[in-house]
């Protein structure tokens, strides 16, 4: 997720995975971040790239592609994929199936924290997070995930790391980021 809002090249950069997806749907999966949203993008960037380049019309067909993408996948079912993380709604896998799309983000709930949470160092459980979107969440919280919904991995991204991963909670969350140079 995040493909856009970060650069000049939003534009070039969706649409590229965009048509990597039509050329090899069954090789090629594009799950939604939190900037894929039109409330986000409107403000961070990408609207006002698309306006200048191009027209509000292919803003607003970009938009309903977002609210058509997959929040999260589930690979050989073990790694769990999402672009923020956790939320203390999740039970099981099937929740996330039953997310109906086209879907608007809503402010709050499952999907919402799919999209924006966040683990913390040194912490436990649940708490409100610093961003005024969903939580942050402790590594009891993935261990706690990762026995119910019987996997073994959570794989996220969302958040700026150190050499592009960082490993939490014994290896049992992984947050990667691939856009170079954004710092």
């Amino acid at each position: 997720g995040d493909y856009v809002d970060r650069g000049k090249y939003g534009t070039e950069v969706i649409s590229v995975l965009l048509g990597l997806k039509v050329l090899h749907p069954d090789k090629m999966y594009v799950l939604r971040g939190n900037h894929e949203s039109e409330s986000i993008c409107r403000i961070y960037g990408f609207f006002d790239e698309v306006k200048r380049r191009f027209s509000v019309k292919l803003f607003k067909e970009f938009t309903d592609v977002f609210n058509c993408l997959p929040i999260a996948a589930l690979i050989e079912e073990i790694a769990l994929c999402m672009h923020g993380g956790l939320s203390p709604e999740l039970r099981n896998l099937n929740q996330i199936n039953q997310i109906r799309r086209p879907l608007v983000v809503p402010d709050a709930g499952l999907a919402c924290d799919i999209l924006w949470s966040d683990p913390e160092e040194n912490s436990c459980g649940w708490m409100q997070s610093q961003r005024g979107v969903s939580y942050t969440f402790g590594e009891d919280v993935v261990r706690r995930a990762c026995e119910n919904l019987k996997i073994d991995v959570v794989l996220r991204a969302h958040q700026v790391v150190d050499n592009g991963y960082a490993f939490f909670a014994e290896r049992r969350l992984v947050t990667i980021f691939s856009a170079s140079n954004y710092c």
